[in-house]
C-alpha cells in the first residue's frame, strides 16, 4: 500500500512537471490523473476532470482493446472539445501502461494542432493562387530540375510549342530546343553547376524555340533559379515573339520607305529651287528692262499688264519659296531648346516693321517654351503679318497675350482685321486657300498651313475665334521650358 502510495505520488510528480497535456486513463477511459497543461488545454478546473470519460475530451479516442487483447497505441488525430463548447483538431498519442502490480493503464499525451492545420491550409491557399497564375499566365512557364527535366508546364507554353502535358513532363527539355542549342543544352547547365558562370540564367535574351512540328521561332526567355526542398530548381518564362519580329522588321521597311522619300523630296526640293526659280528670275529681269526702256511708251494698260507680270512672278517666287519651306518642316528639325519667347517676339515684330497705323502690343512678358527657335518664329511672324496684312481698319491693333495651361502655355494673336466666317475656319489653314483676291493682296496660301504643320510638330493644334467685322484670335500652345514665367521673374526679389 505504501509502495502505490509512492508510486502515484511520483507519477504525479511527473505529469505536472511535463510542458506536454497529458492524461493517465483506467481500461475503461476514464480519466485518473490528468496535469494542469491539460486541463488549461480543455479549460476545465484540474480536479473537475479525474473520473470523467476521456471520449468526452476526445470524440472517437480508441479505448477498447483490439480482437488480439492488444490495448491501443499510436499516434491518432482526433477532434478536441473544450469546456465553453469549441473544438479544434488535436494530436494524441497512446502510449500503454502496466503498473508495477499489473494494472492496465493508458498514457494520452495531446497537441493542438490548430496551428499547423492553419499553417497547411495557408499552404494549399498559396498553392491554388500560384497554380491558377500560372495556369492562367499569357506567357509560357516551364520548370525543370538540375537534370534539365520539365518538371512542370503551363497551358501558355504548351500552346507556343503545341504539345500536350504528357508528352512532356518528365522530359528532357530540349524537346522545345532546336539543334545546336537542343545537344549542348545539359552541357551548359552542367557547367553552370560546377562553376556559377551564367549565359540565361538571372540574365534573360532572345533564343529560338522549337514546336512539336518542328517548326522554329523566335522567343524571349528570362530563367530563375530556385531551391525546393534542397533541390535545386529552375523555372524559365517564354514568350512567343514571332509577331514583334514581324512588326519589327515592317516598320524597318517603312523607316527605309519613309528615308528614300525623304531623300526623294529633298532632291525634288532643290530641283524645284534651282529649275524653277531660275526661269522666274530671268523672266523678272526681262520684266524690269521692259519696264525702264519701254515703259514711257506703253499706254496705261499695257503699264498695269506689266506691272501685274512683275508681281505674278514676285508671287511665283514667294509661292516656291513657301512650298519648299513647308516640305522642309518634318524633316529638318532644330534641336528643341528653351526659348525666350518674349526676346523672339519683339525681334520679330521689329522685323516686320509694322506701318504707323497699326499697333502690336504685348499684353504680358512672354515666358521661355521648348521648342525650335526658328520655326517658332515662322508661327509668330506669319500670324502677325497676316493680320498687319488683311487690317481694314484706320486704327488696326494686334494683340498677344499668354496663359498658363497646365505644362503648356496657351498663346493667343488677335487683331480687330475683317474677321473670317466661320465657314471658312478649317479652310484657311489648307495650302494654298485665300479669302482675298490674290492682285489686291498678295497671298500664296501657304503662311497659315506652316504655321499648323509646326504645331503640330509641337504637340499642339491652332483654331480660330472670329466675329466678321470685329476681327480674329488664333489659339494654341506649346510646352513650357521649366522656367518660371517671366513676369515671376522681373518681379522676384
Amino acid at each position: 500500500m505504501k509502495d502505490h502510495l509512492l508510486e502515484s505520488q511520483t507519477l504525479d510528480w511527473l505529469l505536472d512537471a511535463a510542458a506536454e497535456p497529458i492524461a493517465i486513463l483506467d481500461g475503461q477511459g476514464a480519466i485518473l490523473m490528468a496535469n494542469g497543461a491539460l486541463a488549461a488545454l480543455f479549460g476545465h478546473a484540474r480536479n473537475a476532470l479525474a473520473g470523467r470519460p476521456v471520449d468526452g475530451l476526445l470524440a472517437g479516442f480508441p479505448t477498447a482493446a483490439g480482437v488480439d487483447g492488444n490495448r491501443p497505441s499510436g499516434l491518432h488525430e482526433l477532434t478536441g472539445q473544450r469546456h465553453d463548447g469549441s473544438t479544434f483538431p488535436a494530436e494524441v498519442v497512446v502510449s500503454p501502461l502496466t503498473t508495477p502490480w499489473g494494472l492496465p493503464l493508458t498514457m494520452a499525451t495531446v497537441r493542438d494542432i490548430t496551428p499547423r492545420r492553419q499553417a497547411e491550409q495557408a499552404l494549399r491557399d498559396n498553392e491554388a493562387r500560384l497554380r491558377a497564375i500560372v495556369d492562367t499566365a499569357v506567357d509560357g512557364i516551364i520548370t525543370i530540375d538540375e537534370t534539365g527535366r520539365i518538371e512542370r508546364i503551363n497551358p501558355a507554353a504548351l500552346r507556343i510549342f503545341g504539345y500536350t502535358e504528357a508528352e512532356t513532363v518528365g522530359r528532357n527539355v530540349g524537346i522545345l530546343m532546336p539543334d545546336p542549342d537542343r545537344s549542348r543544352h545539359d552541357g551548359y547547365l552542367q557547367d553552370y553547376l560546377r562553376t556559377g558562370e551564367r549565359r540565361i540564367i538571372g540574365l534573360g535574351r532572345e533564343v529560338t524555340g522549337r514546336r512539336k512540328d518542328g517548326s522554329c521561332f523566335p522567343m524571349d526567355l528570362a530563367v530563375a533559379e530556385m531551391q525546393v526542398g534542397g533541390r535545386r530548381m529552375f523555372t524559365g518564362m517564354v514568350r512567343d515573339i514571332t509577331e514583334r519580329k514581324r512588326a519589327e522588321a515592317q516598320y524597318a521597311r517603312l523607316l527605309q520607305e519613309v528615308t528614300s522619300a525623304n531623300e526623294e523630296l529633298t532632291n525634288f526640293a532643290y530641283v524645284v529651287s534651282h529649275d524653277l526659280k531660275a526661269p522666274l528670275r530671268g523672266i523678272g529681269s526681262l520684266a524690269s528692262w521692259l519696264s525702264e526702256d519701254y515703259g514711257d511708251k506703253l499706254d496705261a494698260e499695257g503699264q498695269e499688264h506689266l506691272r501685274l507680270l512683275v508681281s505674278r512672278v514676285h508671287r511665283m517666287g514667294a509661292l516656291i519659296d513657301g512650298i519648299l519651306e513647308y516640305s522642309r518642316i518634318g524633316r529638318m528639325q532644330e534641336a528643341r531648346a528653351p526659348v525666350d519667347l518674349d526676346a523672339l517676339v519683339r525681334e520679330t515684330i521689329d522685323l516686320l516693321d509694322p506701318p504707323a497705323h497699326i499697333e502690336v502690343r504685348i499684353d504680358d512678358p512672354l515666358p521661355r517654351v521648348l521648342a525650335d527657335r526658328t520655326r517658332i518664329q515662322q508661327v509668330f511672324q506669319n500670324l502677325v503679318s497676316n493680320a498687319i496684312k488683311y487690317m481694314d481698319k484706320p486704327r488696326g491693333l494686334v494683340r498677344i497675350g499668354c496663359e498658363p495651361a497646365g505644362e503648356r502655355w496657351r498663346f493667343s494673336v488677335s487683331d480687330n482685321g475683317p474677321g473670317i466666317e466661320a465657314r471658312h475656319h478649317e479652310r484657311i489653314f489648307q495650302l494654298f486657300q485665300t479669302l482675298a483676291p490674290r492682285d489686291r493682296i498678295e497671298s500664296t496660301g501657304v503662311g497659315l498651313a506652316l504655321v499648323k504643320k509646326i504645331l503640330d510638330m509641337h504637340g499642339s493644334g491652332v483654331s480660330v475665334q472670329s466675329t466678321v467685322g470685329a476681327g480674329s484670335t488664333f489659339i494654341f500652345t506649346l510646352p513650357a521650358a521649366g522656367m518660371p514665367h517671366a513676369s515671376q521673374e522681373r518681379t522676384s526679389p
